[in-house]
């Protein structure tokens, strides 16, 4: 089960991924609020214009103007006061080199952006409940790429 009320922030360039992400979001049986930024810069001025109330995950494609994936992961892992901040890359990317730095510079879990809605669906909802679930502990090499192979989504509340 997913906790209630989760806190999303979605850095995402790409208008129509970011509404697929929200529609399919809307479809999963949890209740969340969505913030969504457009790039690097205004990702790190929304979770520093929070103060406190940090989202309890981020989404974060690495292919963004103004400043990438990358370097925002990067000052986001060496912020002592964000450096717990659940990461989720959420990308097209998905060559070996790729996931291997995000794997190192400390994101928590890595998303290929699925090409059909339905496995859209599932690794928000496989995301979800590993950070909720599992106290933002960092998972193993082997189990750092979400797929939603294995994730059957519960009916409605």
């Amino acid at each position: 089960m997913i906790a209630d009320n989760i806190n999303i922030l979605l850095a995402d360039d790409d208008y129509t991924d970011c509404l697929l992400f929200k529609d399919a979001l809307e479809e999963l049986p949890v209740t969340a609020t969505l913030t969504i930024v457009h790039n690097g810069v205004e990702l790190i001025e929304e979770i520093s214009k929070q103060g406190s109330k940090f989202p309890d995950v981020l989404f974060l494609d690495l292919n963004m103007p103004r400043k990438n994936g990358f370097v925002s992961l990067g000052e986001i892992k060496r912020n002592t006061d964000l450096q717990d901040l659940p990461v989720i890359i959420f990308s097209t990317a998905s060559d070996e080199a790729t996931v291997n730095n995000v794997f190192r510079d400390a994101a928590h879990y890595y998303i290929c952006k699925p090409p059909d809605f339905l496995q859209l669906k599932k690794v928000i909802y496989e995301a979800l409940m590993l950070i909720t679930q599992k106290n933002n502990r960092f998972p193993l090499k082997e189990n750092f790429l979400i797929s939603g192979d294995s994730i059957i989504i519960p009916d409605a509340k």
